[in-house]
This record gives C-alpha cells, sequence and structure tokens, in this order.
C-alpha cells in the first residue's frame, strides 16, 4: 500500500494568476463555513473568531462570496489591493 499523495490543487499554487481577490469583514463573519463548504479548491481556513483565506490557492472564483448568507466577503480588484484600497473599496474600515 503506498501513502496518501497531496490533492492535486495543493501542488498547483493556482493564486497568481487571480483578478480578484476575496476580503472578509471580520464584523460580519460569524464562522458558519458556507464559504468553506462551496469552495472548489479548499481555500477556507477555520479561525478562532473568522475565516480566513489561502491566497496561495484561492483562484478567485468569486463563489465564497456569492455562497456567504452574511456577505461578509466581498471580491476585490487585485490592482487596487496592490495599491492599499481593497478594504475600503469593500467597505471595511
Amino acid at each position: 500500500m503506498q501513502p496518501n499523495l497531496p490533492t492535486p490543487h495543493l501542488v498547483a499554487r493556482t493564486g497568481s494568476w487571480r483578478i480578484q481577490r476575496p476580503v472578509i469583514d471580520p464584523w460580519k463573519c460569524n464562522d458558519c463555513l458556507i464559504c468553506w463548504l462551496f469552495c472548489p479548491e479548499g481555500s477556507i481556513r477555520r479561525g478562532e473568531s473568522c475565516t480566513s483565506i489561502d491566497l496561495t490557492y484561492c483562484k478567485g472564483c468569486g463563489i465564497c462570496a456569492r455562497e456567504c448568507p452574511r456577505q461578509a466577503i466581498h471580491m476585490v480588484d487585485e490592482a487596487l489591493i496592490s495599491q492599499g484600497e481593497g478594504e475600503r473599496l469593500a467597505g471595511i474600515s
């Protein structure tokens, strides 16, 4: 019997070709993990008080933002993140 091999999505770091990234509003997130259930890449991580996203593997598909019942996740353009405008434009200050 061979040892378990890592799944393909954990080997290929797909976050580098993302156009938009999810930004979580920690004031709205109640750590319900609905986003985790729907994330096709397994990029969602459970935190102590709020969910986090592993951007190394996140493709920016936006499924987590669409499925969040509290609308705590907003998709923001990567260009705006690099300019430091992402959280402000997502309504998180």
